[in-house]
């Protein structure tokens, strides 16, 4: 029993070893309300906002008789309408979130990569209990809790595309600090990938397009 008390130990303890450096430079705070609702904030103004974890990760088909390209065929327009929805609920272009999906799992609802992101938008585990997301390979969970988050993310950036995409998969801290795409070959591909589909969708009409507004309230940027 105390062998395998130890184990769980070790266990937890390399599990949080490899949160920590997210969390101390994080610049993005989840808060909870009275009402126990949560939201995103790059001010923290409460005793509940505590550090919003965010962890780079890797695309990475789950296992099954599906091809990447079989994925991205049979869900090349399957989410369309649940992608328009919380675009326009967030005020995100649609194409965008599309192109993030397609880059992130390639309409694969079940995909999970190497380092535990799960579903269409590629969410870790801890972001998706932040974005109180119950299962993270519902379309329409992940969809809502990542737009969400790019949301978020584009406000942080003040509207940079690049920066945001580049945020998105090696954290905000990160870009922040560097105040550019990270010199990452993973990110740099990423952000690549992404504006050519987003270039793509919005060529070809598909997705109808919002304007960007950015939600400051006395220099607090909040998204709930």
């Amino acid at each position: 029993m105390k062998q395998c008390m130890r184990l769980l130990v070790a266990s937890m303890a390399i599990i949080l070893w490899g949160w920590l450096p997210y969390s101390w430079a994080a610049s993005i705070y989840v808060c909870e309300d009275r009402d126990g609702g949560k939201r995103f904030t790059n001010t923290p103004d409460s005793a509940s906002c505590r550090v919003f974890r965010n962890k780079r990760s890797t695309p990475f088909p789950s296992s099954s008789r599906y091809t990447k390209k079989k994925w991205e065929s049979f869900g090349a327009s399957r989410y369309d309408s649940q992608i328009v929805y919380y675009g326009k609920r967030y005020n995100v272009d649609p194409s965008l979130i599309k192109a993030v999906i397609r880059t992130e799992s390639s309409f694969n609802r079940y995909a999970v990569s190497k380092r535990g992101a799960q579903g269409l938008m590629q969410l870790m585990p801890g972001t998706a209990q932040d974005l109180n997301i119950i299962d993270p390979f519902n379309p329409s969970q992940n969809i809502e809790g990542g737009t969400r988050y790019l949301r978020s993310l584009l406000d942080t950036f003040d509207g940079d595309l690049p920066l945001t995409l580049a945020a998105y998969n090696a954290g905000p801290s990160l870009v922040k600090r560097v105040n550019r795409i990270p010199k990452i070959p993973e990110t740099v591909r990423y952000v690549n990938k992404v504006l050519a589909y987003y270039k793509g969708y919005k060529g070809r009409g598909t997705m109808k397009p919002l304007q960007r507004s950015m939600i400051n309230m006395r220099g607090m940027i909040t998204i709930q």
